[in-house]
């Protein structure tokens, strides 16, 4: 669990005022310091990041922030970052301190919970500070709330449940294959070896893939594109061929018809995103003229070869599908800038590296500001002319 990667956790942000003990809790739900605590106010500055496995929901990911009041010198952009966890979060936590119980800055988050879709729990903290009377009269007043200590170890053990119990309810993740191929069907993994595979590996979306095929009885083989032919020859009765987006105009074309065929990427516009909006977005790409910029998202740092997909392929592509040298700017990881009003199409990569509450969140930043937005796998089928071919597995 501890090499599952954060973008596979679910993501629980702690908010709250400075001092109310954020930090604290943090530690205490995993039982080790990670986050540095202190009296002084304003001592977590920037998000703090911590991986755990929570027994029995699995891998999840803390994100203890700096207090919501942050007056500091540099409080304003702690805030901000704060707050851009919003956008990331599946879950999460909003403490308050027994003995500062500010109902208007909680109803404030309560909105920007709502406004992003994220289920939450108030936390009430530090109860071994006050007096038995006043924790019942809180507990009247508060009924949904959990009432902790972090001091004495009080309601952790009943958070944590509380927490496995709330993301449960709210789960509804998709397969990445499973649904798509019967118990005991056949797919094919086509995965070219070139500069940009990584030596002695294979990159995340295909381990994916392959561990969903696992977890659904569905009978995996992984081949190079240059022996796929003979693979297609050995295996009958194929249910779904897969591959890398790359290579999708060479696999097309030794692929029957008859086989179902799409990519890793179009996979996880689906599994990590929202396939329709990014279906629609890559049919923007007609309208696109030589003044038109595009913005390429990135979830992650790589060195740039001859071969990269987003910064060397696509746009040679799209440069020649549109006839003319077009305008790019380039954005990685969880830098997504927050006027898109320039761009007349994003492109966004298969989002192994980031989660999918993020992805979702720029799709509906798009939607509301009303910019085309797709992903990588989509864009080269649909310039390759296989976009129809590589969306049948799916109807």
């Amino acid at each position: 669990m501890n090499n599952t990667p954060n973008s596979n956790r679910k993501h629980i942000a702690v908010f709250g005022k400075t001092n109310a003990g954020k930090s604290s809790l943090v530690n205490s739900i995993l039982g080790q310091n990670v986050s540095l605590v202190s009296d002084i106010a304003g001592t977590t500055t920037d998000p703090v990041l911590k991986a755990m496995e929570l027994i029995p929901l699995g891998p999840v990911l803390f994100i203890d922030t700096a207090g919501l009041d942050d007056k500091s010198e540099l409080g304003e952009l702690r805030v901000k970052k704060s707050k851009e966890m919003l956008k990331r979060a599946d879950f999460a936590l909003y403490v308050m301190d027994a003995n500062d119980l500010d109902f208007n800055a909680f109803k404030k988050m309560k909105l920007e919970f709502k406004k992003y879709n994220i289920p939450y729990l108030l936390v009430i903290n530090k109860i071994d500070n006050i007096s038995k009377e006043n924790l019942r009269l809180i507990e009247s007043d508060c009924k949904d709330a959990l009432f902790v200590s972090t001091y004495n170890r009080e309601g952790i053990d009943k958070l944590k449940n509380e927490i496995i119990s709330k993301i449960k309810e709210d789960e509804d993740e998709l397969p990445i294959i499973g649904d798509l191929v019967p118990y005991n069907g056949k797919v094919v993994l086509v995965v070219p070896i070139d500069s940009e595979a990584p030596k002695g590996r294979i990159i995340l979306p295909q381990v994916q893939c392959i561990r969903d095929c696992l977890d659904n009885g569905i009978k995996c083989y992984t081949v190079r594109d240059t022996e796929l032919a003979s693979a297609l020859e050995d295996i009958k009765d194929i249910d779904l061929v897969v591959t890398d987006s790359q290579a999708f105009k060479k696999v097309s074309e030794i692929v029957p018809k008859d086989i179902k065929l799409t990519g890793f990427s179009i996979l996880f516009a689906r599994h990590k995103g929202d396939l329709e909006s990014f279906v629609d977005g890559a049919k923007s790409i007609d309208k696109l003229t030589k003044d038109s910029k595009i913005l390429i998202s990135e979830s992650c740092t790589h060195n740039v070869s001859h071969e990269d997909i987003g910064r060397v392929k696509i746009p040679k592509l799209l440069n020649k599908y549109v006839g003319h040298q077009l305008t790019y700017e380039y954005r990685v990881g969880h830098d997504f800038p927050e006027d898109i009003s320039k761009y007349d199409l994003i492109i966004h990569c298969g989002a192994c590296m980031i989660n999918r509450k993020t992805v979702v969140n720029r799709v509906n930043f798009c939607k509301e500001k009303g910019v085309p937005i797709t992903n990588y796998g989509i864009t080269l089928a649909f310039l390759t002319g296989i976009l129809d071919r590589s969306l049948e597995c799916f109807k």
